[in-house]
């Protein structure tokens, strides 16, 4: 397993409410620790980073600092689609002309996969090297907060869709070369996340295998977050059993217990399912957000942590 020293895109997606945008935080934050020029980037129009920080949300398609080294975008369709006409297509109307017609919105918002294609080849632009400086800064990882499970296989797969569609032209091309990038295990890997939980699993299994299989794209680790510490002994949990289960202490023990014992077994059941060799880590309930301590600070934690393991 190589980490991610050599990729200039990571790309973290998972089932929707397992922590996915702070672990993708954490990543970005831990890459921008050890000096890499980072942008973390969502799509589809969402904002969810810079609360991460409490800090105000970002303008669509604007390229804002965050933290040292470390830069945030929300990318939209629209903004996607306006920067493609102005820098990308030399068309004889002008973009802003186009984007104000409403029959040609209506068929682009149609075109299968489009807005997709558009928001990937954004992600595909931050991550070239030596890009034009009046399109930004030149960052040496992207990291991009994907949608979850579902939507994420549909975003990564849309410029396959699109490259089988338009066939030739420019289109064409730069779908096949997102897909490759996409497809390049030196240069773009995806992180899972997931968490104890019986649906989590199944469908963290299922993504991997959509990933690894008909995408072909190099998945470098499972994420399992917001794990408990290890069970009771038989004994510890037969002690408290004997004691009175009215105790408000008591019950919050047993519960915990049996929780724990529920995430490991699935935790096995992940490492046990997923292909020999794939990394498989956990992270532990407290290495994320606390409550009781700014979550700026909570968040450099998590990025030790993470630190430590993917470089």
């Amino acid at each position: 397993m190589e980490h991610l020293r050599s990729h200039t895109l990571i790309l973290v997606t998972g089932k929707g409410g397992v922590g996915k945008s702070t672990v993708a935080l954490a990543v970005a934050s831990a890459a921008a620790r050890r000096g890499l020029r980072t942008i973390v980037a969502e799509v589809s129009a969402r904002n969810d980073i810079p609360a991460l920080l409490d800090v105000r949300e970002s303008e669509p398609m604007t390229e804002r600092p965050l933290r040292q080294r470390l830069t945030h975008i929300s990318i939209d369709s629209d903004g996607a689609l306006r920067e493609y006409l102005r820098h990308e297509v030399r068309a004889p109307i002008p973009a802003h002309a186009l984007m104000g017609n409403r029959a040609f919105r209506l068929f682009a918002a149609a075109a299968p996969g489009l807005s997709e294609l558009l928001m990937m080849g954004k992600v595909a632009e931050l991550s070239r090297p030596h890009r034009r400086a009046s399109r930004g800064g030149e960052y040496d990882l992207v990291v991009l907060d994907a949608p979850s499970s579902g939507h994420a296989a549909a975003l990564f797969s849309a410029p396959r869709t699109f490259a089988a569609i338009a066939r030739v032209g420019i289109v064409a091309r730069q779908a096949r070369a997102i897909e490759d990038l996409l497809g390049d295990g030196r240069a773009a890997a995806a992180v899972i996340v997931a968490d104890g939980e019986q649906m989590a699993v199944t469908e963290t299994l299922a993504l991997h295998a959509t990933l690894t299989g008909s995408l072909r794209m190099r998945v470098e680790a499972v994420l399992v977050n917001r794990m408990l510490r290890r069970p009771l002994l038989d004994a510890e949990r037969l002690e408290l059993e004997r004691l009175s289960t009215s105790e408000t202490a008591v019950c919050s023990a047993l519960w915990l217990d049996a929780r724990a014992r529920m995430q490991h077994r699935q935790l096995a059941r992940l490492r046990r399912t997923l292909p020999r060799g794939t990394a498989c880590w956990t992270l532990p309930l407290d290495a994320g957000l606390d409550m009781r301590e700014q979550r700026g600070q909570a968040i450099d934690r998590l990025a030790q942590t993470l630190g430590r393991r993917l470089w």
